[in-house]
């Protein structure tokens, strides 16, 4: 009986309260006054907190907060230590909630800073899976960017900068209390902002769309599993984000004053979110996460630079999901067969990458040939990425990924 319930029991879960559209945001003041929190800690940086949508905001939240405290020292790819001071402005300011605002980054840095300040201790002390006790200081999330999907999603992501890789805090009491997903504030994204987060949306929905499935996943106890694996509502909602990529990003790239292709984004990375956050990243994110520490690139450009690799390592057992991808993505298909269909749309992700200026080479990045070995014995490590991945692979499979990408 135990197997059948595990092969036939999936769970979907994302932030307790989601509002989109433009001018969205506008209401958390109002949210603010019903729940009664009256000392909000708002997590930003010093670019996003000189938007004067962001700044009308904040005067809003000051408004009905008898004590607000900004804490705008968010850097891209936040650091542990960063983390850590963010945490120490809410606990000197007696926080009673959390506001992010921002890219995944700020957003991640504000998760860790409502958990540090309501169960005491360091980041460090909610590293993995499952870490965190219970209910942390309520939460909301505002992303400038349309990429992370962390308005929605149960993880945050630090680096590590003593053992050079980035390290994962994941737990149902990480999803935010409200999401509000403005695409207004994406408005003013530069083109490479534009470009790294699109692409980091579009990793998270293949990978989402792609994973093993949810019934392939029992021998993973579900008490220690971070995802379920790709099952039918995750599937819809990375449909739809990869559709929305392909018609859109090119456009918010190239056209940043389009609202219909902002808009667009916004959406896909939302969904993205709430897909990817169920069934899982795989194995393009765990490569990317030592890889990023190194090199210092950003999240969405590694992800994007090594997901065709991966594509063509998982080929074999995906076809018919990869020609789903290419259709969604716009490709012309008439007279291929079913492979050839699929390889088509590692092709077409390939065209996309080029026209928004994601660096296809990892020697791009300045890494070289001679870290390769050290960084795929790192990622190898990440099981719960690893595990989830449609084939599970071996070292030397994740060094000869690495090799292709150099």
């Amino acid at each position: 009986m135990a197997n059948i319930v595990a092969n036939t029991v999936w769970q979907f879960a994302t932030a307790s309260s989601v509002k989109f559209g433009r001018g969205c945001r506008m209401q958390l003041a109002e949210q603010l006054a019903i729940g009664r929190w009256t000392r909000p800690l708002v997590v930003t940086d010093t670019t996003v907190g000189a938007l004067p949508a962001v700044q009308e905001l904040i005067e809003a939240l000051r408004s009905r907060a008898s004590h607000l405290t900004l804490f705008d020292a968010c850097v891209a790819e936040p650091t542990v230590d960063v983390a850590g001071q963010a945490c120490e402005a809410g606990r000197a300011a007696q926080a009673d909630c959390v506001i992010g605002i921002g890219g995944g980054s700020n957003l991640d840095v504000a998760k860790i800073a409502a958990t540090v300040v309501k169960h005491g201790g360091k980041p460090s002390d909610f590293f993995g899976f499952d870490q965190i006790p219970g209910p942390v200081l309520p939460m909301f999330a505002l992303p400038t960017t349309a990429g992370t999907g962390s308005e929605v999603s149960h993880s945050a992501v630090l680096t590590d900068t003593r053992q050079s890789i980035k390290v994962s805090s994941l737990s149902r009491w990480l999803r935010p209390t409200g999401a509000f997903v403005d695409p207004a504030l994406t408005d003013s994204c530069p083109p490479t902002v534009t470009a790294h987060s699109g692409v980091d949306a579009l990793v998270h929905a293949i990978e989402a769309y792609t994973n093993r499935d949810f019934s392939e996943m029992v021998d993973v106890d579900p008490q220690a599993r971070a995802y379920e694996g790709s099952y039918p509502l995750t599937r819809l909602l990375a449909a739809e984000a990869i559709r929305l990529v392909g018609r859109s990003l090119v456009t918010a790239y190239q056209q940043p004053t389009s609202r219909t292709a902002r808009d667009d984004m916004a959406f896909a990375a939302m969904l993205a979110g709430m897909a990817f956050s169920n069934s899982g990243v795989g194995m393009v994110h765990a490569l990317e996460y030592p890889i990023g520490a190194l090199t210092h690139c950003g999240h969405g450009e590694g992800n994007g630079l090594l997901l065709p690799h991966v594509m063509r390592y998982n080929l074999p057992v995906r076809i018919r999901e990869f020609c789903d991808i290419a259709l969604w993505l716009g490709a012309d298909v008439a007279g291929l067969s079913q492979r050839q269909t699929a390889e088509r749309a590692i092709e077409k992700i390939e065209e996309l990458l080029r026209l928004v200026g994601i660096r296809t080479r990892l020697r791009e990045l300045g890494m070289s040939r001679e870290s390769i070995s050290e960084l795929a014995a790192k990622s190898f490590t990440i099981r719960r990425l690893m595990d989830v991945n449609p084939q599970t692979p071996r070292l030397s499979d994740l060094e000869d990924i690495l090799h292709s990408a150099f």
